[in-house]
């Protein structure tokens, strides 16, 4: 049933209404809608709008409409408009005129935002519980590949040798990052803009702290004109997902690397990965491919909604539709992706061997510089020094590590210094042993705190 069309005359034309209607996607709110009614039904009665009898009736529809969406069997029917119109449509089949009432100083405008915000308070901690897990693998490969030593990249190019562990570690914060602004966006989904009517604040004396308190949120909107046009609670969080498919993408984008054959670090698990149509010899990684691209899609839902948002004047437009499409989308694809990665990060085989001689002598060339500066050469010198003995290397077609001692004291001539230990993956990482450094017992460190942030939601 429509909840509006007295002053209309004619009917909807019918590819109008299909656009209007928004039954199909926000339905997902369908439980949350009957939440919000029966809270608005105990003000109602509280402040004697609804008598006892009418108050009990109400109550009772709601319930049984509510056990039929938990146990899949209720009926849209094509008239229904929205979520807001199937349950009330429903509610007078079940006790007739009464429903009529439930709608007194309620609007759709602060309706559906109650049950939007609703949905996300719940859906939340379920997509932060995923990204637990998966940190929670992380870590446990941070475990396991304690003694693996690597090259790190900057620029794609070979920088300096670190852990393994301190590798998988360094995707885990940016996740860690995530969880924290799904913890923020989650306390401003729990302002209430229940009883903000259309616009104008409802004209009915309801308690909406206690409104507030009966529905799980924090606090209540203070401008009703604000309320009905907020939506940076799902702009936040769509940035929110945004970030975090960036923040998989990027690992994703690693695997995909180290998994191919001119890097031959690691090696795909045959449940991860899948083949070509044509070439029997490929092994392709479509599931870190997948993630990647699945974090254009993220970015696009939130430009997009942030465009809709940047046109609006003030209180509700039905522009506004268009949030719900876009937040489930995102939600749906993190849900998607997130668990597949945490199986499919535990099955990588990692090859120490192939890390380990990825590490070209070149690499050392900083803590050859540390050595001069630890013999009171300034580090500027230091740099310029060591740099005119990778060219001497180039130049010969050798490695750092086979300069002679001769030509050590040709390019250095005032100092006598060793670098026969310095071209040592294990001697290199050990001396980065601050906090945030690469050195074992810093990354053991490392381990323990971030399995303190997996207890913390």
């Amino acid at each position: 049933m429509s909840l509006w069309g007295g002053r209309f005359q004619g009917t909807s034309d019918a590819d109008a209404w299909k656009l209007n209607a928004s039954i199909d996607f926000d339905q997902r709110l369908a439980k949350q809608d009957v939440a919000g009614s029966i809270a608005w039904a105990q003000q109602l009665h509280e402040i004697g709008i609804l008598n006892v009898s009418e108050f009990k009736d109400l109550l009772s529809g709601l319930t049984q409409i509510l056990n039929e969406f938990e146990n899949l069997t209720f009926q849209y029917q094509p008239g229904d408009e929205d979520i807001h119109s199937a349950v009330e449509r429903r509610l007078y089949e079940i006790i007739g005129s009464t429903a009529g009432k439930l709608h007194t100083g309620r609007s759709r405008n602060d309706q559906v935002s109650t049950d939007f915000r609703l949905w996300l308070l719940e859906s939340i901690p379920i997509l932060i519980d995923a990204i637990r897990q998966f940190q929670s693998q992380l870590v446990k490969r941070a475990e396991q590949d304690i003694n693996v030593v690597m090259p790190s990249y900057t620029h794609l190019q070979r920088a300096q040798p670190v852990l393994l562990s301190h590798w998988w570690l360094s995707f885990f914060w940016p996740l860690e990052r995530d969880v924290q602004r799904l913890l923020f966006t989650l306390k401003e989904c729990g302002i209430m803009p229940l009883g903000s009517g259309a616009a104008a604040g409802t004209g009915f004396p309801v308690d909406r702290n206690e409104l507030a308190n009966q529905l799980g949120f924090i606090g209540i909107s203070q401008n009703s004109m604000d309320a009905v046009s907020d939506r940076d609670f799902a702009a936040q969080f769509l940035f929110d997902a945004a970030m975090c498919g960036i923040h998989l993408s990027k690992l994703a984008e690693q695997v995909v690397m180290f998994t191919s054959a001119e890097f031959g670090f690691f090696a795909l698990d045959d449940a991860f990965s899948t083949g070509s149509s044509l070439m029997p010899q490929k092994k392709n990684p479509d599931v870190f491919e997948l993630t990647r691209g699945k974090a254009g899609n993220l970015l696009g839902l939130l430009t997009g909604l942030m465009s809709t948002l940047k046109g609006l004047p003030s209180t509700y437009d039905k522009d506004l539709q268009e949030d719900k499409q876009a937040v489930f989308q995102a939600y749906d694809i993190l849900m998607a992706v997130l668990p597949v990665l945490s199986k499919a990060i535990p099955s990588l085989k990692i090859f120490p061997e192939k890390l380990r001689a990825a590490i070209d002598p070149s690499v050392f060339a900083t803590d050859l510089a540390d050595l001069l500066v630890k013999a009171g050469i300034p580090f500027r010198e230091a740099h310029t020094l060591i740099g005119n003995a990778v060219k001497m290397s180039l130049e010969s077609g050798r490695g750092i590590h086979q300069l002679t001692r001769t030509e050590w004291k040709k390019l250095i001539p005032d100092i006598e210094v060793d670098f026969s230990n310095v071209f040592s993956p294990e001697a290199s990482i050990s001396t980065r042993c601050v906090v945030g450094g690469t050195a074992p017992q810093v990354v053991v460190e490392q381990i323990s705190t971030a399995r303190r942030c997996l207890q913390v939601i």
